[in-house]
C-alpha cells in the first residue's frame, strides 16, 4: 500500500512467518533442534513462536517424535489459496466431464495431517449416499487414501498411516501393502465398498510439475457402475484423462 511506509512492520511477526515459510519450503516434518539450527533464533524465543502457532492451528506438533509441520488452520487458508491460484477452476471441468461419462459422484480430494480430506465434490444425486462429502476426511483402505498412501512422502504420512493400520486386521494391513505396488506403477487404485454398502470407487493421482501429487480425483457411486480393474474401458479412460489433467500443472507424463 502506498501510504504504508518501509519500516512500519512488526519484526516480531515477520520472524514468526518466517518460521513458518522455511517450515514450509522444507516439505519434511522438522525437529526443535532442526528449526533452531536453520533459524538461529534463540530457543527461549523460538519455544515461544511454536508453542503461539501450535496453539493456533497454525503449525502441528506429532506427539511420538516431537516433529513439527504446517498444521490444520493453514488448511482453510490452503484451500482459499488454491482457488486464488485457480487448480480447483482449472481441474472442476474435469471433474464435470467425468461426472457425465461416469453417472457418478465425483471428488478431489487434498492432504491434512489427519489424512485425505474432500474439497470438492460433484454429485447430481444429492439423494444418494456416498459416504463422503466436503471436508470428510477419508481412510487409508479407500481408493483415495490407498493413493495417498502410495505417492505422499512417508515421512509426513507415518503418524496417520500408523493410526490407521491400528484399526484394521493384520492380514488387511498385508494387502494393503502389497496392493501398494500396483498402484504405483499403474497410477490408479480401487477400493470395494470401503465406507458404504454397496458403493464403491476408484481414484486417480494429480501430479504437479515437481511430480509431487496435489491431490487425488475420485469417483464414487453403486458397485456394478465402478470398475475393479484396470482392464475396464472406465479405467483406460481414467487413466488417460488422468495424465491429461497432471499434464496441465506441468507434469511430464511417461509412456506406459
Amino acid at each position: 500500500m502506498e501510504g504504508l511506509k518501509k519500516g512500519t512492520t512488526i519484526q516480531s511477526l515477520q520472524v514468526g512467518m518466517g518460521i513458518v515459510d522455511l517450515i514450509a519450503k522444507q516439505g519434511k516434518p522438522l525437529k526443535f533442534t532442526d528449526i533452531h539450527d536453520l533459524t538461529k533464533v534463540t530457543k527461549s524465543n523460538l519455544y515461544k513462536y511454536l508453542n503461539t502457532f501450535t496453539q493456533l492451528g497454525i503449525l502441528y506438533r506429532y506427539k511420538d517424535s516431537g516433529e513439527y509441520v504446517l498444521g490444520s488452520r493453514l488448511i482453510e487458508y490452503g484451500m482459499s489459496a488454491v482457488d486464488q491460484e485457480n487448480v480447483i477452476d482449472r481441474i472442476t471441468p474435469y471433474l464435470q466431464e467425468i461426472n457425465v461419462k461416469c453417472s457418478s459422484t465425483v471428488l478431489f480430494s487434498s492432504w491434512t495431517h489427519n489424512g485425505p480430506m474432500v474439497v470438492k465434490e460433484i454429485n447430481t444425486n444429492r439423494g444418494f449416499n456416498i459416504g463422503a462429502q466436503k471436508g470428510t476426511l477419508l481412510p487409508i483402505h479407500s481408493s483415495t487414501g490407498k493413493l495417498f498412501r502410495a505417492f505422499m512422502d512417508e515421512q509426513l504420512i507415518r503418524e496417520w498411516k500408523e493410526k490407521e493400520f491400528m484399526q484394521l486386521p493384520p492380514e488387511r494391513v498385508s494387502e494393503l501393502e502389497e496392493e501398494r505396488r500396483f498402484i504405483l506403477e499403474r497410477k490408479i487404485a480401487f477400493a470395494r465398498e470401503p465406507l458404504v454398502s454397496s458403493v464403491s470407487s476408484v481414484s486417480f493421482p494429480v501430479f504437479n510439475f515437481k511430480e509431487k501429487l496435489l491431490g487425488a480425483v475420485t469417483i464414487v457411486g453403486f458397485s456394478e457402475l465402478i470398475p475393479q480393474n484396470e482392464e475396464n474401458e472406465l479405467s483406460h479412460y481414467l487413466i488417460q484423462i488422468s495424465k491429461e489433467i497432471s499434464i496441465g500443472f506441468g507434469y511430464r507424463a511417461t509412456a506406459d
